[in-house]
Order: C-alpha cells, then structure tokens, then sequence
C-alpha cells in the first residue's frame, strides 16, 4: 500500500508491505527509489515499509536540504508507521546517523549499508555538482552516466546496471533533484562521529570492496564507533549486484534476531 504522508512543507511518499511485528523502516540512497531497496527487505520478516526522500518518486518538502532534515523526513515516516528498526542505504545511512545522535535508541535494531561519510564533508564536491548540473538541465543520457559511474567497477559494463542507470536518470532530470545534489555538495551526516557512540543497539554494517562512493574505510570507521556494531564487508563486484541472496540472509537474519 503506498501512502502520502503530510508533513511540514510537504509530503513524503512510502510503501508499506507485509505484517505484523517487526515493523522495519528502509531509506534509499542518493538517487534511490523504493524498488532499489526492496531486495534488501525480501528476506525480512514482519512488516516492511519503504520511503522516499524529498524530491525522488512523489516526495517534496520545501525547506532547506540538511542532513538533519533527512533525518527529520526519515523519522517521520518511521513515527508514522510504529517502527522499531531501520535499514539506511548510503544517504539514508547518512539520514539514520544524523537521526540516531539525537535520539539514540530510536530503534531497537539498525542496518547501515554502504554508509558514504560521517563527520566529514566531501572532500571533493564535483561529484554531487556533476549530477546537479545533468539533471537542471534535463539531460537524462548524461545524468544517466553519472549514475552508473557511481556503481562499482564490477557491473558497469552490466546491461541491467545500464538499464538501472537510464530509468533512473528518466526519473530524477529536472531542478528538484538538482536542488537537493547542491545542498548535499558541502555537508557531513553528522557533527561527530564520537556522538554515535551512545547508539548502544545491535548494528549491522556493510560495505563493499572496490566502491569509490562508500569507501569502506566509512564503513569500518562506522562499525568501530557504534558500541554493538557488526561489520561484513563484500568483495568487489557489488553487494546487490553480485551477492544478493547473501545479502539478503544476512540482513534478514540480523533484522531477525
């Protein structure tokens, strides 16, 4: 069932799946969508609900683009729903991290894959401004490239990542998601990452080989700062693309428990 939820100057879009307890919260990344996450939900028992960030499927909220926003958004929707763990894939990792070192135990279990920084901003902007530009100017072919060069190396010469890249980049050209790439050009998800040790819940960090977006020094970094975390780090060739149905046992099993 996909809902429209009302909230301060706007509304957020999410889809809800299953029931029963547990109820689990999925954030996408950066040019996500709620079909990008579901794999990570299939093996996940319970009920499961998926959402959109501002300005990517039906989801706009006119104030200004902040992590503490997203986390704003992601809570909303978790408040919404009564839900006691959240998965965050690489922006929504970053959103359940700003989240998370304001209120700590949220959650009773949280599921961080991919995570692309912390505490420290880009270090170098032109990425997000790259995909800023394509998309202000509704150019879907180089929008479309920017994505698929956000892949890992692995699978860019995949005929489905190719496919991936061109739907999405269908749906994202236009000022929206521009908009939202040149507010996140400067930012870090959280103030400091020493915050995060307050998080005293089971954590589940994943990150991946030969992924220049989500180093995996990020990840690593992650896991060794939140007190209950465990860390599985996939080899080159892309956690979704190459291990899915590893994937899927181990985020089913560790949102199990």
């Amino acid at each position: 069932m996909v809902t429209l939820l009302d909230v301060p100057g706007g509304r957020l879009e999410y889809l809800t799946v299953g029931a029963g307890q547990p109820v689990t919260v999925f954030a996408h990344g950066l040019g996500g969508s709620i079909p990008d996450t579901r794999p990570l939900g299939s093996g996940v028992r319970g009920t499961k609900v998926f959402c959109h960030f501002r300005d990517h499927g039906a989801s706009a909220v006119t104030a200004p683009v902040s992590y503490a926003e997203l986390a704003g958004e992601l809570r909303a929707v978790a408040d919404a729903v009564g839900a006691t763990r959240a998965l965050g894939v690489s922006l929504g990792a970053g959103a359940l991290c700003r989240l998370l070192v304001q209120t700590p135990d949220r959650f009773e279990r949280v599921v961080f894959f991919l995570p692309a920084l912390l505490d420290r901003a880009p270090e170098d902007p032109a990425r997000l401004l790259a995909l800023a530009e394509r998309a202000a100017a509704g150019d879907r072919c180089g929008l479309a490239e920017l994505l698929l060069a956000e892949q890992p190396k692995a699978v860019r010469g995949l005929l489905e990542a190719r496919r991936w890249a061109r739907a999405r980049a269908a749906a994202l050209a236009g000022p929206a998601f521009a908009r939202l790439c040149r507010g996140l050009a400067g930012q870090a998800a959280v103030p400091d990452r020493a915050l995060l040790a307050r998080v005293d819940v089971p954590a589940l960090v994943i990150g991946q080989e030969g992924d220049d977006v989500h180093p995996v020094e990020v990840a690593r970094a992650l896991a060794a700062v939140l007190p209950r975390a465990e860390l599985r780090v996939f080899g080159e060739g892309g956690a979704l693309w190459a291990h899915r149905r590893e994937l899927r046992d181990l985020v089913g099993g560790f949102l199990a428990e």
